[in-house]
């Protein structure tokens, strides 16, 4: 039974709110009505089959997809009203394939939003070393490679570093570990869980994976044909 509220207090506002999200491909809804909330310091689980409409939802919430009807709210402001680059540099973002820039060393590309946001030098020389070690990797050893001289294991470790480097308040994830063999996404699920830097981070994480969204998320959401079936505790 939820507590009463006490008299005089409020309760914070999630830092995302997403309220009924339509988004149509080819005549049909890949998102269908959906409403969700995703508090301060939350890792939120958008779980389901492909083509249930998590990854859409997902996307809808940094607009890397523009929804046909409904809102999306990031610490009570509407995104529809915002630039969405500038938006999305106020949020980290990983995905299944990583998406590192080829051709810029691993450094590089951790300090490409901290560079967008005109740090200085010295500050993002600090926050890469400091983002390489967060994630398992010695800067002197890596700093200087290119991705392709990488496992795929050190490359998701770069995207999440880089997802990290700006220090955004919130993070989506998209089937990150889903492209890493069973040990290594394991030992990397592991880490993670572990990573202090992550304990105040809001975080919305797509999965198909049935033991990764119970073993990584606060609260499940679980999705079909671009419907909510449910939302609750893992337990």
């Amino acid at each position: 039974m939820n507590a009463p509220v006490q008299a005089g207090r409020s309760h914070p506002k999630p830092v995302v709110e997403v309220s009924h999200l339509t988004k149509i491909f080819d005549g049909t809804k890949a998102v269908d009505d959906i409403s969700f909330s995703v508090k301060k310091g939350e890792t939120f689980v958008l779980l389901g089959t492909s083509g249930c409409g998590k990854t859409t939802s997902l996307r809808s919430i940094n607009r890397l997809i523009e929804p046909d009807a409904g809102a999306v709210l990031i610490s009570g402001r509407d995104t529809a009203g915002m630039n969405p680059e500038t938006l999305r540099r106020d949020i980290g973002y990983v995905i299944q394939d990583i998406g590192l820039f080829p051709h810029y060393t691993v450094a590089q590309n951790i300090a490409v939003v901290p560079e967008l946001l005109k740090w200085d030098r010295q500050r993002i020389r600090d926050r890469v070393d400091e983002m390489l070690k967060l994630v398992g990797l010695e800067p002197d050893e890596f700093a200087k490679r290119l991705p392709a001289d990488l496992s795929g294991g050190q490359q998701q470790r770069v995207g999440l570093a880089r997802a990290f480097a700006a220090d955004p308040s919130l993070i989506l994830l998209d089937e990150p570990f889903g492209a890493l063999d069973p040990i290594t996404r394991r030992d990397i699920q592991r880490e993670f869980k572990n990573l202090e830097s992550l304990l105040d981070k809001t975080m919305v994480l797509v999965t198909h994976d049935v033991f990764e969204a119970f073993d990584l998320g606060d609260r499940v959401c679980l999705m079909d044909r671009g419907r909510i079936k449910q939302i609750g505790l893992p337990r």
